[in-house]
């Protein structure tokens, strides 16, 4: 059986690696564009697009030979090396994905460092806790509250304080070191939450196992004592650090943006925007491979730091650390409530109407001011919570029905998975707008098709915990069919913890549309979303700061409860099957 499992397992793989390259393969086709058309705009503008010149460029491209035919010369090309030529400049498009490359491997690695160095700041209260004997929780409060900061509103939050406000460090460019530290800061802070958190979870959690107190007793010192901890807690979080590496090639392509950092994602946003298809296939693919290596490495050390204990499975399990408290609920009841309050008060108000003054301050009547064209702040927070938190909701329904189908399959389902969990939602993003243009619809399908991937790690975890489970093992010897366990007893059992699992994503899934629609993937004006407010004010921000206040506020009290909820959730209960819960709305990126 396990044999079998792993060949499932390996079949999945490949054929969901397949599924990717024959997609980015044929964009071209896709698209449903006219390529000719941009080429002749980019580099024939004074010559007129006649059939013959449509024909020429069809001909030049090797569009003439059809799509099966434009997909091998594209595969031949990838594996000499070549892997094609710009619609836009007519240059290979190679060197320029080499450079671009470069440039975000730089800004990741430096992020990289700002989340280790964070998140070892973050684990040290949960080492000393154990160290002295005493129960922790984790990392605690900051690390959710630095975890709850989306990376391009951050982004933004520095470039104004930092940058404009101070004058401290550059604004925009890529010209010396000084251009790396806000956007590392703003990439490597919320990775570094996250990492805090999950690394001082696990910590806590193993400095509860029989093997510390007796090592504490036979003398060792307490340094060996921590490193053992930190070897024995990092194998159960690997693969979600792994993750949270993967999630920054998402999240450089806003902070990039909003730097104006020539790299790979606002490379590949650029060539989303110019319809440049070759550029756009090539960096997919580059990113997609890096993801792919970042998730094998994770895996790697993963296998290293357990040893010979992997193999063996003599592994202690580790008790939880804390068992929740009521207290635990404060946060997310307070930042529920002012989020209920922000948008409540906003959906009495009209969003369309442009009867105050442009930038008008704020004031008792106007209490969130009025945004460049006179309409009312608080009015379009409010109604955008009905298209930011509303999309939301679908998207969680869909990524439930999905998750459930595809979890079900049970190791079938591992290739699905791992490929979907190697794309952030604005990669997938920039691929909708190439093929279907910016649009809520588009930014709802590029979220759902990355989103579904932990249902369905949960829900295998789950079915083959329940499937285990002595008195469903027996069922088939009483002349039980699959169907009737299937629907009868595992989906039942199962249900309600994915059901609660897909809430607490919900948060999480309104903040990846918001970001998808702050780079203008998303919803097109005049719609109040949250994240398109945040862009069309983050231009009068040195003047008029409350044209982002409403729209920032409600972000953060969306991450905040997401992050906060996922605390709480994510501590054991008596009588319920364990599966991996949402450490945060990061998670959908």
């Amino acid at each position: 059986m396990r044999g079998r499992g792993g060949a499932a397992a390996l079949i999945s793989r490949t054929a969901s690696l397949a599924a990717v390259v024959v997609l980015i393969g044929a964009l071209p086709w896709l698209s449903g564009s006219s390529p000719e058309y941009t080429i002749l705009r980019a580099r024939y503008a004074d010559r007129e697009p006649t059939p013959e010149v449509l024909a020429q460029i069809r001909a030049e491209l090797g569009l003439d030979r059809g799509p099966l035919g434009v997909f091998t010369d594209w595969v031949s090309g990838i594996l000499a090396g070549d892997l094609g030529t710009s619609w836009i400049s007519g240059h290979p498009v190679l060197p320029g994905v080499v450079q671009a490359l470069g440039v975000s491997m730089t800004l990741m690695g430096a992020a990289l460092v700002v989340a280790l160095v964070l998140a070892a700041l973050l684990c040290l209260p949960a080492v000393r806790a154990g160290l002295d004997g005493r129960p922790a929780r984790g990392a605690g409060t900051a690390a959710a509250a630095l975890t709850a900061l989306p990376e391009f509103l951050l982004a933004a939050v520095l470039l104004v304080v930092v940058a404009v406000g101070l004058g401290w460090l550059p604004p925009y460019g890529w010209r010396g070191p000084e251009h790396v530290v806000l956007p590392a800061l703003a990439l490597g802070i919320p990775a570094g939450g996250l990492i805090g958190r999950l690394a001082g979870t696990a910590l806590a959690g193993a400095f509860t196992e029989p093997w510390v107190q007796t090592w504490a007793v036979a003398g060792h010192p307490r340094t060996r004592i921590a490193a053992a901890v930190t070897r024995r807690a990092l194998p159960g979080v690997a693969g979600q650090i792994g993750l949270v590496v993967i999630g920054l090639t998402g999240g450089a392509v806003a902070v990039e943006e909003v730097f104006a950092v020539p790299g790979l994602g606002r490379s590949l946003l650029g060539a989303a925007a110019a319809q440049d298809l070759p550029t756009l296939q090539a960096g997919t693919l580059v990113l997609l491979v890096l993801a792919t290596v970042c998730g094998a490495l994770a895996v790697t050390a993963q296998r290293v730091l357990l040893g010979p204990a992997a193999r063996t499975g003599h592994l202690p399990v580790p008790r939880p650390p804390v068992v929740p408290r009521p207290r635990w609920w404060a946060v997310p009841a307070a930042s529920a409530a002012a989020l209920a309050a922000l948008v409540l008060t906003g959906l009495l108000r009209d969003p369309y109407s442009s009867a105050h003054d442009r930038l008008q301050a704020p004031s008792p009547a106007l209490p969130l001011g009025a945004d460049a064209a006179g309409r009312d702040v608080l009015a379009r927070v409010g109604h955008g919570a009905v298209d930011t938190l509303g999309l939301a909701l679908l998207v969680a329904a869909a990524c439930l029905v999905i998750g459930l189908a595809v979890g079900l399959t049970g190791r079938w389902s591992t290739g699905p998975v791992e490929v979907t969990n190697a794309a952030p939602p604005i990669i997938a993003g920039i691929l909708v707008v190439a093929v279907a243009g910016p649009s809520a619809v588009g930014a709802a399908l590029a979220v759902t098709a990355v989103s579904w991937a932990p249902l369905a790690a949960h829900t295998a975890a789950l079915a083959a915990e329940i499937s285990g489970r002595p008195y469903v093992r027996v069922l088939p010897l009483l002349g039980v069919g699959r169907a009737r366990v299937l629907f009868g007893t595992v989906l039942p059992s199962l249900l309600p913890e994915l059901s609660r699992h897909a809430v607490l994503r919900l948060p999480g899934i309104a903040l990846a549309l918001a970001a998808l629609g702050f780079l203008g993937l998303g919803h097109q004006p005049p719609t109040p979303e949250w994240g398109l407010l945040l862009a069309e004010g983050i231009g009068y921000v040195e003047r008029a700061p409350w044209t982002v206040l409403g729209p920032a506020s409600a972000l953060v009290l969306a991450a905040v409860l997401a992050v906060s909820l996922s605390s709480v959730e994510s501590a054991p209960r008596p009588g319920l099957p364990q599966g991996p819960v949402p450490a945060t709305p990061a998670s959908s990126r």
